[in-house]
């Protein structure tokens, strides 16, 4: 549930008292009504208030360094904030595309999450949102820069070097996946600013095809966390996955690495799922290349080599039987558990394992895939994560 202005400011002068009442106060589903009877007892009308800040800055503790402390915010705009690993990365690259003290405005600024990191970057900020709450918690919440109330389509930075936007991802209830159904609608946002660089925030799932200029996919501790347009004014294009770790550290990968083809062959010692950032940017080709794997089949995102790449997962190949064989294979092992990854077979995993009847005690993964003889099951020992081993 949004804020109200009020509230905003209650929040933003109560903040040391909202503090030592969160420490003896769970605020979790099963405490609710309790916390809910606490917190009016104490707060009266702004209890409410006050719950809703102390759920929705544990909720998305991990989003922030902070983790939260000190910010305003509710659970609706705790959701949408961008992860700090994702924010820090793209403020980085708009300071190497736009220079240092590039002035960025954020016109669906929200709570001002991506203002923290292109203002820590360096950057001058200024953030606009037609949510006057929003835009009070963002004032709040930035140490520098500027905050507004303003519509996106409304230019009110003549001079900003480039404008940010993030539209809404959902409408109906449902994910949105073309760029002319955002909200605003991406022709609308670009119409609106004819002269100045844009950058749009969009969900992971996003039909980027006809986008001319620089696309970028990016996950966080293996999470895809959402697809980003760089119009062709920063001067760049392509795509790019980054798969950044809960360090905020980034390995990227580019269009300017793509093979035309990479080698296919049979299954190796392991199979790779490559990260989520890498297959949505359609850049399989290119990690297999960097790290020594090849395909299993031209058109399966799935690769395989000798050993895990630094920082992925993978599953050690036991053996390789048709699909409709798994069962027995299973009985004969003595399957208990069973992870189950499928790409290009229509099977859904979990009606698959209530028809193995697993009944053992041992655990395994399988892989199953559609090569050129047809669905393969590859039977596997459970996941193992890179260890630095070679």
């Amino acid at each position: 549930m949004s804020l109200s202005p009020s509230e905003v400011h209650f929040l933003a002068s109560h903040g040391p008292a909202i503090a030592h009442w969160a420490r003896e106060h769970a605020c979790t589903k099963a405490s609710m009504i309790a916390d809910h009877a606490a917190a009016r007892a104490e707060f009266g009308d702004y209890g409410r208030a006050v719950v809703e800040l102390v759920s929705a800055r544990r909720s998305a503790a991990q989003k922030f360094r902070s983790g939260g402390e000190g910010l305003l915010m509710c659970q609706e705009s705790a959701q949408q904030a961008t992860p700090w690993q994702v924010a820090a990365a793209r403020a980085e690259r708009l300071r190497a595309l736009c220079g240092e003290q590039a002035l960025v405005n954020d016109v669906t600024c929200s709570i001002g999450s991506e203002g923290l990191e292109l203002t820590r970057a360096g950057l001058r900020y200024l953030g606009s949102d037609l949510d006057p709450a929003r835009v009070a918690m963002a004032a709040h919440n930035l140490a520098q820069g500027w905050c507004v109330r303003a519509d996106a389509l409304a230019p009110v930075a003549p001079s900003a070097d480039v404008v940010v936007a993030d539209p809404a991802r959902r409408a109906g209830g449902r994910r949105i996946t073309k760029v002319q159904d955002l909200v605003p609608p991406l022709p609308d946002l670009l119409a609106a600013y004819p002269d100045t660089p844009v950058v749009v925030k969009c969900a992971p799932g996003i039909d980027y095809a006809e986008w001319p200029g620089l696309v970028t996919v990016a996950s966080v501790a293996g999470a895809v966390k959402e697809t980003c347009l760089y119009s062709e004014q920063l001067g760049a294009s392509g795509r790019e996955a980054w798969v950044i770790d809960e360090a905020g550290t980034v390995d990227r990968y580019t269009s300017a690495e793509e093979p035309p083809e990479a080698p296919v062959g049979e299954v190796g010692r392991y199979i790779i799922d490559p990260d989520g950032a890498v297959v949505r940017a359609g850049l399989v080709r290119a990690y297999a290349q960097r790290h020594g794997l090849w395909m299993l089949n031209e058109h399966i995102a799935y690769l395989t080599g000798e050993q895990i790449p630094p920082g992925a997962s993978g599953f050690e190949v036991l053996e390789a039987v048709p699909l409709k064989q798994l069962r027995q294979v299973m009985k004969r092992r003595a399957a208990g558990s069973l992870e189950i990854l499928v790409r290009g077979v229509d099977v859904d995993p979990d009606v698959l394992r209530k028809k193995l009847k697993l009944r053992g005690s041992q655990a395994y993964a399988c892989v199953i895939a559609r090569l050129d003889r047809g669905a393969m099951a590859f039977v596997c020992h459970p996941r193992k994560h890179y260890d630095g081993v070679r």
